[in-house]
């Protein structure tokens, strides 16, 4: 069995560049920065970037480009690809590109549903419960006020 999978969680270093080909194909490329940090020898700590080529086909494509910016946090998975061409100088040229099947926006949407340049890492805030609903009569209410914010089995949507 093979398996070709990549995944990356980064930042756009560009904003997303939509073409279409000549067979009506939509393809979005961009880049996504990804850190590594350790400590060296002495204790300093180190970091180092990669820079990650990511080409997006279809409604995915467009999906990113609608909605990503240069600077927007995102996860990106997909499979690795190596793309050969000749220049025109007669050099072979090579380039290492991600595929996306699949993306998930890491940052919160504002304004038109565009995340801003540079956001702080997303933040989760609870969900206030609602008062409780008058019960219809002959239904029994908790006593315990705490009691109606435990959440049912049945209640989840999934």
């Amino acid at each position: 069995m093979d398996l070709n999978k990549a995944m990356v969680i980064g930042r756009l270093t560009r904003d997303p560049e939509t073409r279409t080909t000549p067979s009506g194909a939509t393809v979005t490329t961009f880049s996504v920065a990804t850190n590594f940090y350790w400590k060296d020898q002495t204790g300093n700590r180190q970091e180092k970037v990669e820079f990650h080529n990511i080409v997006a086909w279809r409604k995915l494509g467009e999906t990113i480009a609608q909605y990503l910016r240069k600077g927007s946090r995102v996860f990106i998975e997909g499979r690795l690809q190596t793309r050969t061409w000749q220049a025109q100088d007669g050099s072979n040229r090579n380039r290492t590109e991600i595929v996306a099947d699949n993306m998930v926006m890491l940052d919160r949407p504002t304004g038109a549903g565009r995340p801003p340049a540079s956001s702080p890492e997303p933040t989760v805030t609870p969900i206030e419960s609602a008062p409780p609903a008058a019960a219809p009569a002959g239904d029994a209410t908790p006593s315990n006020p705490g009691a109606s914010d435990e959440i049912k089995v049945e209640d989840i949507p999934f």
